[in-house]
Protein backbone atom coordinates (compact mmCIF):
# COMPACT_ATOMS: atom_id res chain seq x y z
CA UNK A 1 0.00 0.00 0.00
CA UNK A 2 1.14 3.60 -0.77
CA UNK A 3 2.55 5.81 1.65
CA UNK A 4 -0.79 8.69 0.47
CA UNK A 5 -3.34 5.55 0.57
CA UNK A 6 -2.00 4.45 4.49
CA UNK A 7 -2.47 8.44 5.04
CA UNK A 8 -5.42 8.78 3.50
CA UNK A 9 -7.15 5.81 5.32
CA UNK A 10 -5.91 7.04 8.78
CA UNK A 11 -7.22 10.70 8.13
CA UNK A 12 -10.83 8.90 6.91
CA UNK A 13 -10.58 7.21 10.71
CA UNK A 14 -10.41 10.00 12.71
CA UNK A 15 -12.69 11.52 10.54
CA UNK A 16 -15.15 8.33 10.93
CA UNK A 17 -14.14 8.10 14.49
CA UNK A 18 -13.89 11.14 16.75
CA UNK A 19 -14.96 14.93 15.55
CA UNK A 20 -13.12 16.53 18.71
CA UNK A 21 -9.56 15.14 17.98
CA UNK A 22 -10.25 15.50 14.56
CA UNK A 23 -10.92 19.46 15.20
CA UNK A 24 -8.45 20.01 17.57
CA UNK A 25 -5.83 18.19 15.06
CA UNK A 26 -6.12 20.96 12.30
CA UNK A 27 -4.06 22.94 14.97
CA UNK A 28 -0.93 20.49 14.66
CA UNK A 29 1.27 21.56 12.04
CA UNK A 30 1.38 19.31 8.64
CA UNK A 31 3.69 16.71 9.69
CA UNK A 32 2.85 16.15 13.66
CA UNK A 33 -0.85 15.79 12.20
CA UNK A 34 -0.30 13.04 9.88
CA UNK A 35 1.63 11.39 11.94
CA UNK A 36 -1.03 11.74 14.74
CA UNK A 37 -3.44 10.36 12.37
CA UNK A 38 -1.18 7.59 11.37
CA UNK A 39 -1.25 7.05 15.79
CA UNK A 40 -5.34 7.70 15.87
CA UNK A 41 -6.09 5.14 13.06
CA UNK A 42 -3.95 1.99 14.57
CA UNK A 43 -5.32 2.78 18.49
CA UNK A 44 -8.99 3.24 16.65
CA UNK A 45 -8.84 0.12 14.84
CA UNK A 46 -7.30 -2.25 17.83
CA UNK A 47 -9.84 -0.73 20.21
CA UNK A 48 -12.36 -2.00 17.52
CA UNK A 49 -11.25 -5.10 16.62
CA UNK A 50 -11.77 -6.43 20.07
CA UNK A 51 -15.08 -4.56 20.76
CA UNK A 52 -16.74 -5.77 17.47
CA UNK A 53 -17.60 -2.23 15.95
CA UNK A 54 -16.54 0.26 13.42
CA UNK A 55 -15.34 3.47 14.83
CA UNK A 56 -17.05 3.25 18.06
CA UNK A 57 -19.85 2.35 16.81
CA UNK A 58 -22.19 -0.50 16.67
CA UNK A 59 -21.59 -4.18 18.36
CA UNK A 60 -20.97 -7.37 16.82
CA UNK A 61 -21.11 -10.18 19.38
CA UNK A 62 -17.82 -12.06 19.66
CA UNK A 63 -17.63 -15.32 21.52
CA UNK A 64 -14.38 -14.63 24.20
CA UNK A 65 -12.39 -17.57 22.18
CA UNK A 66 -12.84 -15.10 18.85
CA UNK A 67 -12.07 -12.10 21.15
CA UNK A 68 -9.16 -14.03 22.32
CA UNK A 69 -8.04 -14.58 19.01
CA UNK A 70 -8.04 -11.24 17.96
CA UNK A 71 -5.99 -10.23 20.49
CA UNK A 72 -3.57 -12.17 20.11
CA UNK A 73 -3.21 -11.17 16.34
CA UNK A 74 -2.97 -7.81 17.63
CA UNK A 75 0.08 -8.28 19.87
CA UNK A 76 1.61 -10.46 16.48
CA UNK A 77 0.95 -7.67 14.16
CA UNK A 78 2.12 -4.97 16.08
CA UNK A 79 5.15 -6.59 16.52
CA UNK A 80 5.90 -7.63 13.34
CA UNK A 81 5.16 -3.78 12.53
CA UNK A 82 7.83 -2.80 14.93
CA UNK A 83 10.50 -5.04 13.16
CA UNK A 84 9.74 -3.09 9.67
CA UNK A 85 8.34 -6.21 8.34
CA UNK A 86 6.26 -4.79 4.93
CA UNK A 87 2.41 -4.30 6.12
CA UNK A 88 -0.14 -4.91 3.91
CA UNK A 89 -2.78 -3.71 6.41
CA UNK A 90 -3.86 -0.01 6.24
CA UNK A 91 -3.70 -0.15 10.14
CA UNK A 92 -0.63 -1.82 11.04
CA UNK A 93 1.32 0.51 7.85
CA UNK A 94 0.20 3.72 9.64
CA UNK A 95 1.53 2.36 13.11
CA UNK A 96 4.68 0.78 11.51
CA UNK A 97 5.22 4.84 9.69
CA UNK A 98 4.84 6.38 13.02
CA UNK A 99 6.54 3.85 15.52
CA UNK A 100 9.89 3.40 13.43
CA UNK A 101 9.92 7.35 12.73
CA UNK A 102 9.44 8.50 16.01
CA UNK A 103 11.12 5.45 17.75
CA UNK A 104 8.32 4.33 19.85
CA UNK A 105 9.39 1.92 22.51
CA UNK A 106 7.73 -1.64 21.89
CA UNK A 107 6.98 -1.92 24.93
CA UNK A 108 4.32 0.95 24.71
CA UNK A 109 2.74 0.03 22.23
CA UNK A 110 2.23 -3.39 23.89
CA UNK A 111 0.96 -1.95 27.07
CA UNK A 112 -2.19 -0.30 25.11
CA UNK A 113 -2.89 -3.81 23.69
CA UNK A 114 -2.61 -5.10 27.06
CA UNK A 115 -5.46 -2.03 28.42
CA UNK A 116 -7.70 -4.61 25.45
CA UNK A 117 -6.19 -7.95 27.20
CA UNK A 118 -7.87 -6.22 30.26
CA UNK A 119 -11.58 -6.08 28.92
CA UNK A 120 -11.50 -9.38 27.38
CA UNK A 121 -9.86 -10.80 30.66
CA UNK A 122 -13.38 -9.23 32.00
CA UNK A 123 -10.72 -7.72 34.71
CA UNK A 124 -12.08 -6.50 38.14
CA UNK A 125 -11.43 -2.86 39.48
CA UNK A 126 -11.60 -3.30 43.03
CA UNK A 127 -9.76 0.35 44.20
CA UNK A 128 -8.67 3.63 42.20
CA UNK A 129 -5.07 2.25 41.71
CA UNK A 130 -6.80 -0.59 39.51
CA UNK A 131 -9.20 1.86 37.64
CA UNK A 132 -5.45 3.83 37.45
CA UNK A 133 -3.86 1.31 35.35
CA UNK A 134 -6.92 0.60 33.52
CA UNK A 135 -6.57 4.02 32.59
CA UNK A 136 -2.94 3.95 31.65
CA UNK A 137 -3.29 0.99 29.26
CA UNK A 138 -6.00 2.48 27.17
CA UNK A 139 -5.45 6.43 27.24
CA UNK A 140 -2.34 7.32 29.27
CA UNK A 141 0.36 5.37 27.06
CA UNK A 142 -0.98 7.16 24.18
CA UNK A 143 -0.85 10.62 25.45
CA UNK A 144 2.66 9.42 26.09
CA UNK A 145 3.06 8.00 22.38
CA UNK A 146 1.53 11.47 21.13
CA UNK A 147 4.02 13.37 22.79
CA UNK A 148 6.17 11.42 21.49
CA UNK A 149 4.88 12.30 17.85
CA UNK A 150 5.33 15.96 19.36
CA UNK A 151 9.59 15.50 18.83
CA UNK A 152 8.88 15.45 23.24
CA UNK A 153 12.00 13.39 25.07
CA UNK A 154 12.12 15.56 28.46
CA UNK A 155 10.58 12.69 31.06
CA UNK A 156 8.06 15.11 32.87
CA UNK A 157 6.95 16.48 29.96
CA UNK A 158 6.03 12.87 28.91
CA UNK A 159 4.74 12.32 32.52
CA UNK A 160 2.34 15.56 31.37
CA UNK A 161 1.55 13.86 28.72
CA UNK A 162 0.35 10.51 30.59
CA UNK A 163 -1.75 12.63 33.14
CA UNK A 164 -3.50 13.94 30.42
CA UNK A 165 -4.43 10.33 28.95
CA UNK A 166 -5.27 9.57 32.53
CA UNK A 167 -7.63 12.73 32.44
CA UNK A 168 -9.37 11.56 29.53
CA UNK A 169 -10.34 8.04 30.36
CA UNK A 170 -11.04 9.12 33.46
CA UNK A 171 -13.61 11.56 31.70
CA UNK A 172 -14.77 8.68 29.26
CA UNK A 173 -15.59 5.96 32.39
CA UNK A 174 -17.80 8.78 33.92
CA UNK A 175 -19.34 9.79 30.58
CA UNK A 176 -20.02 6.04 29.86
CA UNK A 177 -20.67 4.12 32.69
CA UNK A 178 -24.03 3.51 31.85
CA UNK A 179 -23.63 2.40 28.50
CA UNK A 180 -20.47 0.27 29.55
CA UNK A 181 -22.43 -1.30 32.16
CA UNK A 182 -25.44 -2.57 29.89
CA UNK A 183 -22.36 -3.96 27.82
CA UNK A 184 -21.49 -5.79 30.73
CA UNK A 185 -18.31 -3.21 32.16
CA UNK A 186 -17.60 -1.53 35.14
CA UNK A 187 -14.70 0.29 35.63
CA UNK A 188 -16.07 2.59 38.92
CA UNK A 189 -14.02 1.06 42.09
CA UNK A 190 -15.80 -1.72 43.55
CA UNK A 191 -15.01 -0.32 46.92
CA UNK A 192 -16.92 3.07 45.80
CA UNK A 193 -19.72 1.31 44.56
CA UNK A 194 -20.06 -0.56 47.72
CA UNK A 195 -19.53 2.70 50.36
CA UNK A 196 -22.39 4.43 47.94
CA UNK A 197 -24.60 0.89 48.98
CA UNK A 198 -24.50 -0.73 45.84
CA UNK A 199 -23.87 -4.16 44.47
CA UNK A 200 -19.76 -4.20 42.34
CA UNK A 201 -22.28 -5.65 39.79
CA UNK A 202 -22.96 -4.69 35.67
CA UNK A 203 -26.42 -5.26 36.92
CA UNK A 204 -26.78 -2.81 39.14
CA UNK A 205 -24.68 -0.19 37.76
CA UNK A 206 -27.13 0.04 34.56
CA UNK A 207 -30.40 -0.61 36.91
CA UNK A 208 -32.60 3.08 36.03
CA UNK A 209 -33.14 3.20 39.88
CA UNK A 210 -29.71 3.62 41.24
CA UNK A 211 -28.67 6.17 38.77
CA UNK A 212 -28.08 8.45 41.77
CA UNK A 213 -25.76 6.74 43.87
CA UNK A 214 -24.39 6.00 40.39
CA UNK A 215 -23.74 9.93 39.32
CA UNK A 216 -22.55 10.58 42.64
CA UNK A 217 -19.75 7.99 42.39
CA UNK A 218 -19.06 9.48 38.87
CA UNK A 219 -19.11 12.59 40.71
CA UNK A 220 -15.88 11.54 42.90
CA UNK A 221 -14.19 9.84 39.36
CA UNK A 222 -14.17 13.44 37.72
CA UNK A 223 -12.92 15.06 40.78
CA UNK A 224 -10.08 12.65 40.73
CA UNK A 225 -9.53 13.69 36.98
CA UNK A 226 -9.29 17.72 37.87
CA UNK A 227 -5.72 17.23 39.33
CA UNK A 228 -4.75 15.56 35.93
CA UNK A 229 -5.98 18.11 34.15
CA UNK A 230 -3.79 20.80 35.55
CA UNK A 231 -0.74 18.89 35.41
CA UNK A 232 -1.37 18.18 31.85
CA UNK A 233 -1.37 21.96 31.58
CA UNK A 234 2.04 22.37 33.34
CA UNK A 235 3.18 19.90 30.42
CA UNK A 236 1.99 22.26 27.87
CA UNK A 237 5.31 24.77 27.55
CA UNK A 238 7.20 21.66 26.27
CA UNK A 239 5.42 21.08 23.72
CA UNK A 240 6.15 22.74 19.84
CA UNK A 241 3.71 25.84 20.01
CA UNK A 242 1.18 24.28 17.78
CA UNK A 243 1.34 21.44 19.68
CA UNK A 244 0.35 22.65 22.57
CA UNK A 245 -2.44 24.85 21.03
CA UNK A 246 -4.15 21.68 19.92
CA UNK A 247 -3.54 19.92 22.85
CA UNK A 248 -4.98 22.59 24.78
CA UNK A 249 -7.99 22.26 22.85
CA UNK A 250 -8.84 18.79 23.49
CA UNK A 251 -7.80 19.72 26.94
CA UNK A 252 -10.41 21.99 27.26
CA UNK A 253 -13.41 20.10 25.30
CA UNK A 254 -12.72 16.77 27.56
CA UNK A 255 -12.82 19.14 30.83
CA UNK A 256 -16.15 20.27 29.69
CA UNK A 257 -17.51 17.09 28.74
CA UNK A 258 -16.38 15.89 32.75
CA UNK A 259 -18.31 19.20 33.97
CA UNK A 260 -21.51 18.76 31.73
CA UNK A 261 -21.98 15.09 32.96
CA UNK A 262 -21.07 16.84 36.28
CA UNK A 263 -24.44 19.41 35.54
CA UNK A 264 -26.65 17.31 34.05
CA UNK A 265 -27.01 15.04 37.22
CA UNK A 266 -28.23 11.91 37.00
CA UNK A 267 -30.22 12.41 34.08
CA UNK A 268 -27.16 12.83 32.16
CA UNK A 269 -27.13 8.87 30.48
CA UNK A 270 -30.65 9.75 28.35
CA UNK A 271 -28.38 10.83 25.76
CA UNK A 272 -24.43 10.92 25.42
CA UNK A 273 -22.66 13.81 26.63
CA UNK A 274 -21.36 16.21 23.74
CA UNK A 275 -19.86 19.43 23.07
CA UNK A 276 -21.39 21.89 20.47
CA UNK A 277 -19.62 23.38 17.79
CA UNK A 278 -20.03 26.85 19.41
CA UNK A 279 -18.81 25.88 22.61
CA UNK A 280 -15.82 23.75 20.94
CA UNK A 281 -15.08 27.24 18.71
CA UNK A 282 -14.87 29.18 21.99
CA UNK A 283 -12.38 26.38 24.30
CA UNK A 284 -9.95 26.39 20.67
CA UNK A 285 -9.76 30.21 20.82
CA UNK A 286 -9.25 29.64 24.47
CA UNK A 287 -6.44 26.92 24.25
CA UNK A 288 -4.66 28.99 21.77
CA UNK A 289 -4.53 31.93 24.76
CA UNK A 290 -3.06 29.26 27.26
CA UNK A 291 -0.79 28.07 24.61
CA UNK A 292 0.21 31.64 24.31
CA UNK A 293 0.02 32.26 28.29
CA UNK A 294 2.60 29.64 28.64
CA UNK A 295 5.39 30.79 26.12
CA UNK A 296 4.91 34.67 27.59
CA UNK A 297 3.72 34.95 31.28
CA UNK A 298 5.11 31.56 32.16
CA UNK A 299 8.20 32.03 30.84
CA UNK A 300 10.97 32.02 33.13
CA UNK A 301 8.90 30.55 35.85
CA UNK A 302 9.39 26.71 37.15
CA UNK A 303 6.65 24.49 36.65
CA UNK A 304 4.58 24.00 39.36
CA UNK A 305 5.70 20.27 41.17
CA UNK A 306 3.87 17.68 40.38
CA UNK A 307 0.80 16.62 42.91
CA UNK A 308 1.79 13.28 44.32
CA UNK A 309 -0.66 11.44 41.90
CA UNK A 310 -0.79 7.75 40.27
CA UNK A 311 1.66 7.56 37.64
CA UNK A 312 3.16 4.79 35.99
CA UNK A 313 6.40 6.80 33.96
Amino acid sequence: MTADAVLAASKASITKGSKSFRSASRLFDPAVREDAWLLYAWCRACDDEIDGQDHGFGHEVLTPDEQRRRLARLYDMTRRAMTGEPMPDPTFAAFQRVALRHRLPERWALDMIDGFAMDVEHRDYRTLDDVMAYCWHVAGVVGVMMARVMGVTDPQVLRRAQDLGLAFQLTNIARDVIEDAEGGRVYLPADWLVEAGLAPTAAAVADPANRPRVHAVTQRLLAVAEPYYDSARDGLRGLPFRSAMAIAAARGVYREIGRKVRRRGPGVWRSRVSVGRGMKLWLFGRGALIAIWTRTLDRGRAPAPRAPMWTRI
